[in-house]
């Protein structure tokens, strides 16, 4: 084997996850990319069905894939001055009306382009954290949104 590097270039490395972005197709930041600190709870279950035929000579049940059920997404960002955008947002929620958008999350290569994606399909507010005060930390202030969503769709 040659010692000229090439037996290198041939290794994967998996993607680091702190290079990403979060578009909004509407809603709070509408064609805005936001900057985000931190993204959790892009996750998606298939509930089990437990069953069991009349007829089946087993004494067990079985189990089958049911409906999918995805979980609220959590975005954490620092608070600036002047942006209160989902705060108005949330504001908007009365009497099942909410304006409910598109969001895309991106993981990003060192170029800057999109490797992997997740997209949020109706997305709206449901919980909005702000940030803690204390009088003698030097922290960044960070508020936290929780987004519902009607689907999850994952794109390499």
């Amino acid at each position: 084997m040659a010692d000229d590097g090439s037996a290198q270039s041939d290794t994967v490395w998996p993607m680091p996850k702190f290079h990403f972005e979060v578009k909004w197709d509407g809603g709070a930041g509408a064609g805005m990319v936001s900057a985000f600190q931190e993204v959790s709870g892009l996750d998606l279950e298939a509930q089990p069905i437990e069953y069991r035929a009349g007829n089946s000579p087993v004494f067990s049940t079985i189990k089958m894939p049911g409906l999918i059920k995805s979980g609220n997404v959590t975005l954490k960002k620092g608070v600036f001055k002047s942006d209160n955008k989902f705060y108005e947002w949330y504001s908007k929620i009365k009497m099942n009306t909410i304006a409910r958008t598109a969001v895309t999350i991106n993981l990003l290569d060192e170029s800057g382009a999109p490797v992997m994606s997740w997209k949020l399909k109706n997305a709206w507010p449901t919980k909005i954290t702000a940030t803690d005060l204390k009088s003698d930390g030097n922290e960044v202030a960070v508020e936290t949104i929780e987004l519902a969503h009607e689907g999850l769709e994952i794109a390499v």
